[in-house]
């Protein structure tokens, strides 16, 4: 069976070279794995979530496992400063219901144009992050997150946790050791 996202071939070594020459901005040394994507996702409720929006698009792997999960009336709005990242996501992705934006995701209300969303699925790299940056983005996604969704972190530290409870009631955690290096998952509403 052919997936139908195959239809575009990436060109791994540049997109390997993107990754690796913004390593501030990428945060990280390779993509996320399939399986911490199935996990991340997971924990998320896609049925009947109208409006999704995708902290760190890079490679496309969670946006694609978005997609798949994703009601065909859904909103997705995938987030990614780098231009590079952003070209790839807009040939794998073409669809009218997915919005590849080359920006910060501290813009993420512009966008939104008042609409909360139902989920906000994060690939972001906060421990790089310029903590003003960062908090900027924390901020805005819990105003920009419906009172009943998930703001839902892959992240390499525990440590960030304890930033999320400033701005999210209730927090639980997921590890897993199938990925390099191995990640946490935080999950919050």
């Amino acid at each position: 069976m052919i997936n139908k996202f195959e239809n575009y071939k990436m060109n791994k070594s540049s997109l390997i070279k993107e990754l690796f020459s913004n390593i501030k901005t990428t945060g990280a040394v390779t993509f996320s794995s399939k399986y911490l994507v199935n996990k991340m996702l997971s924990f998320a409720s896609f049925k009947g979530a109208k409006v999704i929006v995708e902290l760190g698009g890079g490679d496309g792997s969670i946006t694609r496992g978005i997609i798949e999960r994703m009601d065909k009336d859904s909103t997705l709005l995938v987030f990614e400063i780098s231009e590079a990242f952003c070209n790839n996501l807009r040939k794998q992705f073409p669809q009218k219901n997915v919005k590849i934006i080359c920006d910060s995701a501290g813009n993420m209300d512009t966008y939104l144009n008042g609409e909360g969303a139902d989920l906000i699925l994060s690939s972001l790299p906060f421990s790089l992050i310029p903590k003003e940056a960062r908090m900027e983005i924390y901020k805005k996604s819990r105003s920009n997150l419906k009172e009943s969704g998930y703001f839902i972190q892959i992240c390499y530290s525990y440590l960030l946790k304890f930033q999320f409870a400033n701005y999210f009631q209730s927090i639980r955690t997921a590890f897993t050791l199938r990925n390099f290096p191995p990640a946490f998952i935080m999950i919050c509403n």
